[in-house]
């Protein structure tokens, strides 16, 4: 054993983590050793199923509509998907390495040898809408130029930063700095998955049926269960120490509440309808003290400003006239209705007159790495477009709310 692995026995089970960069080859050799070595009974992997069958099935991008994503809400999910994915890509771009390919060759491996694994991470749009949800209105600002960033940045680590990662050391500084900078966003993609991975980990044990290619096998019933947990460097500590509570009975391997979404409260719930109801009563306001000439004066200004500044964000997103033209009409009715975004009427404009073409499905993980690549493909286009209509549209409704209270003044 070396510094990224370690075993813990617990209970006549032997569970053996081995921490792995994402994007590192040593992981990957390292990986594929340690199973054929130690020939465990089970391997346990930190994916979801729908992560594994993206890595494995080359039409999955194919199957994508994305005005169905539009219209089921999910435009922020998917692209910030697609902005982890674009950035775990652009890392390992100059080593040769795909993003997760370590955690690929662990199930591949325990397959070769015949051995049950399990795919024991949460899915990823729960831990997306999860992280989102329990996020304030400036940590939501925050998460989203952190998103931004990492998308343009052309940043890329080389093959020794990347080995770093798995690093005690360097993973404690990363996570002091996540936790200081977005303490809810740190808790969910990091200390609530330690949480989920052990108990799900724990969970594979020598009594459970378990699925390999397709098929159930009895799990082992007599002697010590060793099992291989192939997880990211990250989480090996949080992990060991649920494990260890899950032991000594302090903590149960229940996670159901960790699958749900909790609802929002406070300010961003608010948020949402507050905007409309100010806008709203200040119009009204101006009727009563100002008359109908300057109420109409605010209602015009209101839209101008809401409307054109979600028309320019689609424009800075090359957005189709059309789409353009929609920005501006659809955002003074979406923001009335705040449970219908502007984004949505432009993003599925987008995705109607440019529609996405086969190749787009095709290197849509490619085209995310560079802003030149994102404009490229039809796909992260028409998400560009229902992103910045979307900011753009939020900017005109905050900008207006001071310059209608303005008219009343006068």
């Amino acid at each position: 054993m070396n510094d990224t692995t370690m075993t813990i026995q617990l209970k006549g089970k032997e569970i053996i983590l081995v921490g792995t960069a994402h994007v590192s080859r040593e992981s990957i050799d390292e990986v594929s050793h340690v199973i054929r070595q130690e020939h465990p009974d089970m391997v346990c992997v930190e994916l979801d199923a729908g992560r594994y069958d993206s890595m494995i099935q080359k039409e999955a991008w194919e199957k994508l509509d994305v005005k169905k994503v539009f219209r089921e809400g999910k435009g922020f999910l998917l692209m910030a998907n697609l902005v982890l994915s674009g950035f775990q890509r652009r890392m390992g771009s100059g080593l040769g390495v795909k993003p997760g390919e370590e955690m690929k060759v662990a199930v591949e491996t325990a397959r070769e040898l015949g051995i049950p694994y399990s795919l024991c991470d949460r899915e990823v749009q729960i831990t997306l809408r999860r992280a989102w949800a329990r996020c304030g209105f400036m940590s939501k600002c925050k998460l989203l130029a952190t998103l931004l960033s990492g998308a343009f940045s052309s940043d890329k680590l080389s093959e020794q930063e990347i080995e770093d990662l798995k690093n005690r050391s360097e993973l404690d500084g990363m996570m002091a700095e996540l936790a200081a900078y977005l303490p809810a966003v740190k808790e969910t993609l990091i200390d609530e998955r330690d949480r989920y991975l052990a108990a799900k980990i724990q969970g594979s044990g020598a009594n459970a049926a378990v699925s390999i290619d397709g098929e159930t096998t009895p799990g082992k019933t007599a002697g010590p269960f060793r099992l291989v947990a192939v997880v990211g460097a990250g989480h090996m500590m949080g992990i060991k120490t649920h494990l260890e509570r899950i032991a000594a009975g302090e903590e149960g391997e229940d996670v159901s509440d960790l699958d749900s979404i909790p609802p929002a409260k406070g300010l961003s719930k608010a948020i949402p309808w507050l905007v409309p109801v100010l806008i709203a009563a200040l119009i009204v306001l101006g009727f009563f003290r100002a008359g109908a000439g300057v109420s109409l004066a605010m209602l015009l200004r209101w839209v101008l400003l809401n409307g054109s500044l979600a028309a320019l964000g689609t424009l800075i997103a090359l957005g189709h006239p059309l789409s353009i033209i929609v920005s501006f009409i659809g955002a003074p009715f979406a923001t009335l209705n705040p449970l219908i975004g502007v984004g949505f009427f432009s993003g599925i404009t987008e995705a109607i007159v440019r529609k996405p073409r086969v190749i787009d499905t095709q290197t849509i993980l490619d085209d995310i790495s560079s802003l030149r690549g994102i404009y490229r493909n039809r796909i992260t286009r028409a998400l560009l477009v229902f992103f910045l209509s979307s900011i753009g549209g939020a900017v005109g409704n905050f900008i207006s709310i001071p310059s209608l209270a303005s008219l009343l003044v006068k």
